[in-house]
């Protein structure tokens, strides 16, 4: 893991901040690209929201796979091929 980055930014009249370059670089966003904000007391977490988004979904989905039966790759791939076939049959 990267040493922690901490950098400053000042916050505009209509609330805007610029973030810092090296931070872009870090969380992987550019021009367009949404960031979430995390807020917990006096302080936030800035996450490229995408990033977010997949972490989140993954803890909901923590332990699913298992509930349905699928306990290994070959129970994957089965489902894979019904799903599949279930489409191309539509």
């Amino acid at each position: 893991m990267k040493d922690p980055l901490i950098d400053n930014a000042k916050i505009m009249s209509k609330g805007q901040v610029t973030i810092p370059k090296e931070v872009r670089s870090r969380l992987k966003v550019s021009e367009g690209d949404r960031v979430t904000f995390i807020c917990d007391g006096d302080y936030a977490i800035v996450m490229n929201a995408n990033i977010y988004a997949i972490k989140t979904l993954q803890k909901a989905m923590a332990g699913e796979a298992e509930r349905a039966g699928l306990t290994s790759e070959e129970d994957i791939i089965a489902l894979c091929r019904e799903v599949r076939a279930e489409i191309e049959g539509l």
